[in-house]
């Protein structure tokens, strides 16, 4: 990549002034020109490391001295007041304020009030895929005269188990494009990919979409990170993926293309499923065996097909099709119980 404009990374937290100038200086020799850190690390269970507060912004100054602008996370007015008092050039709302309408409110009433209206806000998208709440929080910003606001894509909660920490949905900020189409879109690969094997290919993905940039978590030493070490790349790795990708001027999503994006997602969702279906029939298989049960169940299996059935026609799915992919399914829980 020969323009690094379009990049901001840095680490999850800001965890010492060392780290950050460590980091930073890598990141700065590379040509990332955007730093990011959180100083206020809001945790799912208290104990964990929340953040330096209001100290790590000095650091951020120091970073700033460098040569580059920098980033951090803000929950709360007083975050918004501190933050703009140290000079910091750009807020970013986190998924889980975002999900809380009053909170953001309250965040955008803040910058109006300071005349804060220049500051560039980036909204994360809520933890849930509800894209009016993601919009409504933009919408809120911009009610308040804010000038600059960015949408960061960093995937969406789900509690089946796939390879990613947080599924992509890419219909979500797809969708996002097609209602808001001036709006400026990052994609966050650390946070949807949860692993730093992960993030090259759904950075280059994001990119063939059209997404106008990335912000991409990276530490001076990953293992030793405080929060998300898994995710996080060293300024090493980052910079040998930076090389291999390319930022497309964007384009309109084809109608085509978000409908085939909607199928992969759904197809992601049937193996995710289907997986889960094969592992309860497993432990149906071996509570069989302890109480000398048989296996094959034909009237079970018969009430089952009937059922389906039923539904295949308010479904739009023809009967024949319904019969078949049940009897395959049928078929293969049976050898997963034996």
């Amino acid at each position: 990549m020969k323009n690094l404009d379009s990049i901001i990374a840095g680490p999850c937290a800001a965890e010492s002034e060392e780290q950050v100038l460590q980091t930073a200086t890598l990141l700065y020799n590379m040509g990332i020109k955007h730093f990011r850190a959180g100083v206020w690390k809001p945790r799912t269970k208290p104990g964990c490391f929340e953040g330096h507060g209001e100290k790590a912004l000095r650091w951020l100054q120091k970073v700033q001295q460098m040569g580059m602008t920098v980033a951090t996370e803000v929950a709360t007015p007083e975050h918004v007041r501190l933050a703009l008092q140290y000079g910091i050039d750009r807020l970013w709302i986190g998924t889980r304020t975002v999900a809380n309408p009053f909170d953001v409110q309250n965040i955008a009433d803040t910058l109006k009030a300071e005349h804060a209206s220049a500051t560039t806000i980036m909204v994360k998208n809520p933890m849930t895929p509800d894209i009016d709440l993601w919009i409504g929080a933009i919408l809120r910003l911009y009610d308040c005269g804010q000038e600059h606001v960015i949408a960061i894509h960093r995937g969406f909660f789900s509690y089946a188990k796939t390879q990613y920490r947080n599924q992509p949905m890419w219909q979500i900020p797809l969708e996002l494009y097609r209602q808001m189409p001036n709006i400026t879109i990052y994609c966050d690969p650390s946070h949807i990919a949860g692993k730093r094997e992960l993030v090259e290919n759904l950075s280059r993905e994001a990119l063939n979409m059209g997404f106008d940039g990335l912000m991409i978590e990276s530490h001076c030493q990953p293992s030793e990170a405080l929060s998300d070490s898994r995710q996080q790349l060293a300024p090493a790795e980052l910079e040998k993926i930076l090389s291999t990708l390319i930022v497309k001027e964007r384009t309109n999503i084809s109608g085509l293309e978000f409908l085939r994006k909607q199928i992969d997602e759904l197809d992601d969702e049937l193996l995710n499923i289907l997986a889960k279906r094969m592992s309860l029939s497993r432990e149906i298989g071996q509570y069989k065996k302890e109480h000398n049960i048989q296996i094959f169940q034909g009237n079970r299996y018969n009430d089952i097909l009937q059922k389906m059935l039923s539904q295949a026609e308010k479904s739009g799915i023809s009967k024949e099709c319904i019969k078949s992919i049940f009897e395959f399914i049928h078929e293969e829980s049976v050898r997963q119980q034996l």
